[in-house]
């Protein structure tokens, strides 16, 4: 419970699921809190409950990841706010759950900017300093799509494929700085997230009872923080499926078609 006591965490995607329950935890445990999502009216009512339950230092800024140029200018601000980064939640991110063929060009840029782009843009902004202290913590919520890529999560697997790539090189890069580099790989989480990646109600439907609830996956994120765990897979049951699809991908892919194609 004392390990993140005044420590200085930035959330992004803050304004609810994992983002807002992960900012209710680090706050009972006595952090100050960075919040970072594009609904600023969500951020300050969250705030606002933060400061009053807790006596912590919560400060809201309004930030689309996608905008490069923006993210450098909110983290100047944030500098100048906290002087320093303790520990970094990459928790921005979105899918939309298309047919390749039906994935508009729109679409694919739109995930590669918040989901990857915008990641590498935001832990770009706070490694110096992290290196210069030789103390700091990156946790990039990536995903169990990024280990089984499935039909009709062509894009957001890729992206997050792509975001497992950076983690895990990243975390070579930093082992002699004392710097944590943890990826966490969720199933799927009762989120809003499916509003927008599942407008039919299909996907969430055929797998209703093994989606995660945000307390529980926020808890888990929070226990590791300051620690040096490499990967967070939830359900753990199901990181079994990567392990498996990595010896016999062949098998795994005809076994498990009808199941992937309930999307």
């Amino acid at each position: 419970m004392e390990r993140l006591k005044g420590k200085n965490i930035v959330i992004t995607g803050a304004s609810g699921g994992i983002g807002a329950e992960i900012a209710k935890l680090c706050a009972a445990r006595g952090a100050n809190l960075v919040l970072l999502a594009r609904n600023i009216d969500k951020l300050q009512v969250l705030q606002r409950d933060l400061q009053q339950h807790h006596h912590v230092k919560v400060a809201v800024f309004q930030l689309d990841v996608s905008d490069t140029d923006k993210i450098k200018e909110v983290f100047t601000q944030i500098f100048a706010t906290v002087q320093y980064v303790d520990i970094l939640v990459n928790n921005a991110g979105f899918g939309i759950f298309h047919a390749v063929h039906e994935a508009t060009i729109e679409e694919i840029k739109g995930m590669f900017s918040v989901n990857v782009v915008g990641l590498m843009a935001c832990t770009s902004m706070v490694l110096p300093k992290m290196r210069e202290r030789h103390s700091g913590h990156i946790i990039n919520i990536a995903s169990q799509a990024g280990k089984i890529a499935t039909p009709k999560s062509s894009v957001y697997s890729a992206t997050k494929h792509a975001v497992l790539g950076y983690t895990n090189a990243l975390r070579m890069e930093l082992a002699d700085e004392n710097v944590y580099v943890t990826a966490v790989n969720p199933g799927p989480i009762a989120t809003n997230f499916f509003t927008i990646a599942d407008e039919k109600g299909t996907y969430v439907k055929n797998v209703q009872r093994f989606i995660l609830q945000p307390e529980y996956v926020a808890q888990k994120i929070v226990n590791a923080m300051l620690t040096r765990t490499r990967e967070i897979n939830l359900p753990r049951w199901m990181n079994m499926g990567s392990v498996i699809y990595t010896l016999f991908p062949r098998l795994f892919e005809r076994i498990g078609k009808k199941a992937f194609n309930q999307k």
